[in-house]
């Protein structure tokens, strides 16, 4: 059953990207949705490194609500900050050690960091333990690390990796 559907949850979501993008719940557009979130996921089997394991997927609903309120919040402070007073803005660059070890996982806080408005993952490390972030106004860089440690990087281990 793996080898005929590699990525159930996955091609679900892909089937309702699909119906997002056409606007439509039509039985023709449910059907083709269903198809491609089918074979997307089989065509790029080879592509996928490790296999994918949810530990703890209410933490991961959880985790995908709280993005969705910080994405909103940033969006508000970052047009607050770029329409008001642009010259008074502190950018800056922190090197953020991190506990997480799977490639899922840093890709997805490296992700979710750029996801977020005023904040860009710039580069990750050669040995894999530190993620360079760029932040469009920051005052203390510590707590800009432990907010994203507490917000972001805490979870996904959670979710991802078994503690």
């Amino acid at each position: 059953m793996h080898r005929f559907l590699p990525h159930p949850i996955l091609a679900l979501i892909l089937a309702g990207i699909w119906l997002l993008l056409v606007n439509s719940i039509h039985p023709g557009q449910i059907v083709l949705g269903l198809l491609l979130g089918w074979v997307i996921p089989l065509l790029t089997t080879q592509f996928w490194p490790e296999e994918v394991r949810i530990y703890k997927p209410f933490h991961l609903l959880r985790f995908v609500g709280v993005i969705l309120i910080d994405i909103i919040q940033a969006n508000f402070t970052v047009a607050r900050l770029v329409l008001g007073r642009p010259d008074r803005l502190q950018p800056a660059f922190i090197s953020m050690p991190l506990i997480l070890k799977s490639n899922l996982a840093i890709s997805f806080l490296a992700n979710v960091i750029t996801l977020t408005p005023g904040t860009v993952s710039a580069r990750l490390s050669h040995d894999r333990c530190h993620l360079l972030v760029h932040a469009l106004d920051v005052t203390n860089t510590e707590e800009l690390a432990n907010t994203i440690k507490s917000r972001y990087e805490r979870p996904l281990k959670e979710i991802f990796e078994k503690c």
